[in-house]
């Protein structure tokens, strides 16, 4: 197994079967043998990745729809599937730095990132490119549940509806019944930024 790989990461033996979408009128899409782990809570349709860990070799730009989910609901460290730090301050998060991009970030931003615990931010400082690039670490008191991130359908000229963008959708979004999800997300609210490295020194 290849040392350091998070566990939300998705493996090149975990490649997804053969599908078929069909539309189901009134309610969005579907896959034509659907059974019931298809779909979450919420009645959203969900990429059918395979969970075999550790098979084949790591895709890092690529996040496993299942694992993500688990961590996401449950609040698992991103990169051990441990519990995620939490203080009365809140439950910690590491996020590539965005500050410059808009004012008030990361306050009620749609994450897809999962937390994560105290010696994964070590970890991934040191290892992520995109991390090294710039980071911030930030305490989150509330993160509700709010959407999902996937791929939007529509109805095709054929009877299979095809992908036409990649979007992230609150769950009472009408369009939410037209996406197969790739990602759980969760807004974050009420934080604080903390420097990385105020982290690593404890």
């Amino acid at each position: 197994m290849t040392p350091h790989t998070p566990y939300i990461t998705q493996w090149s033996g975990e490649r997804e079967p053969e599908f078929t979408l069909i539309e189901r009128p009134g309610r969005g899409i579907g896959y034509l043998n659907e059974t019931l782990t298809d779909r979450d809570d919420q009645g959203v349709l969900w990429f059918r990745t395979p969970n075999r860990p550790a098979h084949g070799e790591p895709l890092f730009a690529r996040v496993h729809p299942l694992r993500q989910r688990r961590a996401m609901r449950r609040l698992l460290c991103n990169v051990c599937a441990n519990p995620a730090d939490h203080t009365a301050d809140g439950t910690l998060w590491l996020l590539r730095d965005f500050r410059d991009d808009w004012p008030g970030w990361p306050e009620n931003v749609g994450a897809i990132e999962p937390p994560i615990c105290v010696p994964c931010v070590r970890l991934s400082t040191r290892l992520c490119p995109a991390l090294r690039r710039g980071a911030v670490a930030v305490r989150v008191r509330r993160a509700p549940i709010a959407g999902v991130r996937g791929a939007l359908h529509s109805r095709g000229p054929s009877s299979e509806p095809h992908p036409t963008d990649d979007i992230t959708v609150t769950y009472d979004d009408p369009r939410a019944r037209w996406v197969r999800a790739i990602n759980l997300v969760r807004q974050l609210q009420e934080c604080t930024l903390i420097d990385p490295a105020d982290l690593c020194r404890n």
